[in-house]
């Protein structure tokens, strides 16, 4: 089987991601992160989607993103709440924007890539049903696998690195009903960007609000516990 890195927040996409993966015929490495997340909750939910899903072996890296105090996701700022589901994706990058994060994450994941011989990596983003971030679009993936050819020893040999978004021009409905196919259960993933002390999703911040619509939109009950 070939191998490849899966990027795994323990979010409802990179679940799926790693049920793609897997149908694929790949044999999945899943890479999260601590990165001093306010939402640490879904490292949590990552180890349980990883195990249940047969991932070959589970890493927690350690980013320390907390001193960028320039986010609500690891800084001060307040993550915003009922925000019109028409502007979420449109306009202006949100303050939950985490500068470079998803360059940083697919560096991470490449470098393990080489360790284990991997030639592919698999990564959640999305352009469609998402909050605006620069780092979820084609065209920065399309100049990851550019850079990745350039500047490691697999690339420079000819073993070319490919990042797979499998989900990057579905909406969260689709990519609800495909993880549904795939006998994704959604009940271990997580969300929200401003979880309870206990966990419970807020129900209320851009995530939660795309998740919500996205099970609405498929005909699919939503099993997220929100408070």
């Amino acid at each position: 089987m070939k191998r490849a890195v899966v990027l795994l927040s323990g979010g409802l996409d990179s679940t799926t991601v790693l049920a793609i993966a897997r149908e694929r015929g790949f044999a999945c490495y899943a890479l999260s992160f601590r990165y001093g997340q306010r939402h640490a909750v879904e490292l949590a939910a990552a180890a349980a989607v990883a195990r249940v899903q047969g991932a070959l072996e589970h890493r927690m890296a350690t980013v320390d993103l907390g001193w960028m105090d320039s986010n609500a996701l690891t800084g001060s700022a307040e993550v915003p709440k009922d925000r019109p589901l028409a502007t979420i994706a449109v306009g202006e990058i949100p303050i939950t924007y985490v500068p470079a994060r998803n360059a940083l994450f697919l560096c991470y994941a490449l470098a393990w890539a080489e360790v284990l011989g991997a030639a592919d990596l698999f990564a959640g983003m999305n352009a469609l049903d998402y909050s605006g971030y620069p780092d979820c679009r084609p065209e920065f993936l399309a100049a990851f696998e550019a850079m990745a050819r350039l500047g490691t020893r697999a690339g420079v040999t000819g073993s070319a690195i490919t990042v797979h978004a499998p989900l990057i021009r579905m909406t969260k409905a689709e990519i609800i009903r495909e993880g549904i196919r795939l006998g994704v259960d959604y009940a271990l993933t997580h969300s929200c960007y401003d979880p309870s002390p206990r966990g419970a999703a807020c129900g209320r911040c851009d995530s939660c609000q795309l998740r919500r619509k996205g099970f609405l939109e498929a005909g699919i009950a939503d099993p997220t516990v929100y408070v």
